[in-house]
Formats: structure tokens, C-alpha cells, sequence
């Protein structure tokens, strides 16, 4: 039986939906996310920068030496020039392939902490990186789980796809009482069956005429 592709695309939107919804309680910062990325693997970047920065260098003066053409007669003539500018390309390219790196070893780590195939996620974002660059890494920062967190009255560890504390009951995202679909708490009426939001307003008590005495 072939699935109806406007049920897959719907489907497809009410997960969307629902992770933008739940990473509303994710409280992310660069440094604390750049910390995911494993220590062996920045001094790793690190080694090899300096690596190819020697490299290049020494291969530069035999170069000049030589009296071989490099960057054209001006900067030929002047070794200092000339050394700088090899630094500054090498340093751009280094650059490029260090961020191509991190990229990597943060998917890898993010997808771990967030209960997802660390392995398929990283695999994902090297094979598309050659032809598409950052492309891997942006599907994944789109279609990546929220994360857990405490529930707001026990301060358990409470899985971010949870709509109740599996330890004391606590309602942790608001729902259609009608449909039990997930709704903002902004909503006026659920957007799936149209059931009003709005809670019941209690009548204001009324004050009974005084008894004269």
C-alpha cells in the first residue's frame, strides 16, 4: 500500500513543528557548544597548521632561492613580503578546513547527547562536505532532537518528547484537551480541531443586598 505524499508531508511538518517547539527551552551558547568538540582533535588542527606553516615556508625560500617565479617580481624581491602573504593563504585555507573539521566532531558529540546515530549524523556531514560544504551540518542542526532536561517541580532528567514527568506527573508541554496535540501557550484555539484554549472565566461572586437591621 503506497503512502499518501501529502500524509508524509504533514507528518513531516508536525515533527518539525514539534522540535522547534521543544528547543524553546535550549539555553545555547558558541563557547559552551564549541566545548562538545573533542580536545585531541582542536590540538590535532592546531599541529597541523603549524605543520603546514613550516612546510610552506621552507618550501618558499628554496623556491626563491632557486630564483623560481612564486607570487610574481614584486613580491619575489621581497622575501619578508613574500613570506607573509604564504602565511596569510595558508592560514585562510587552514581556517576553512579547521571549521569543516569542528563541524564535524561537534556533530559527532551533539547527536551522542541528544540520543540520536551519532554515526550516521557524522557520516552524513563528511560525505555531503566535499561538493556541498556546510550543507550536512545545517540539515542536521534543523532535524537534530531537543535536548533533556529537569522537570520543572521534581528536577528529574525528563526527555524532551515527554508530555508528562514520568516521575511525578507534571504536565511539561500544553496540549489540545480535545485532541491531545501539542499547542503553544500563546494559542487561543488548537490549530488541529479548533477546540477553544481559552480557560473557562469563573463568574465574579456577587454581592448579596445588605439586610437592613
Amino acid at each position: 500500500m503506497v503512502e499518501d505524499p501529502q500524509s508524509i508531508k504533514s507528518s513531516f511538518s508536525e515533527k518539525m513543528r514539534l522540535i522547534r517547539f521543544r528547543r524553546k527551552r535550549e539555553n545555547l551558547r558558541f563557547w559552551n557548544e564549541f566545548k562538545l568538540v573533542p580536545r585531541w582533535l582542536i590540538w590535532m588542527v592546531v599541529v597541523l597548521f603549524l605543520v603546514a606553516q613550516i612546510i610552506g615556508q621552507m618550501v618558499l625560500h628554496v623556491q626563491l632561492a632557486n630564483d623560481h617565479e612564486v607570487f610574481g617580481p614584486e613580491l619575489d624581491n621581497d622575501p619578508g613580503a613574500a613570506g607573509a602573504a604564504l602565511f596569510g593563504i595558508i592560514t585562510g585555507a587552514s581556517l576553512v578546513f579547521a571549521i569543516m573539521i569542528f563541524m564535524v566532531g561537534y556533530v559527532n558529540k551533539d547527536a551522542k547527547r541528544r540520543g540520536m546515530h551519532s554515526a550516521l549524523w557524522t557520516f552524513l556531514v563528511i560525505v555531503l562536505m566535499p561538493g556541498y560544504l556546510i550543507l550536512g551540518f545545517i540539515i542536521y542542526l534543523l532535524m537534530r532532537e531537543p535536548l533533556s532536561y529537569n522537570c520543572p517541580q521534581c528536577g528529574a532528567t525528563v526527555d524532551a518528547r515527554f508530555n508528562f514527568c514520568p516521575n511525578c506527573k507534571c504536565n511539561l508541554h500544553p496540549s489540545c484537551p480535545n485532541c491531545k496535540r501539542e499547542v503553544a501557550e500563546t494559542d487561543k484555539f488548537c490549530a488541529y480541531c479548533g477546540t477553544n484554549l481559552e480557560p473557562a472565566k469563573t463568574p465574579e461572586p456577587r454581592e448579596l443586598p445588605s439586610v437592613p437591621r
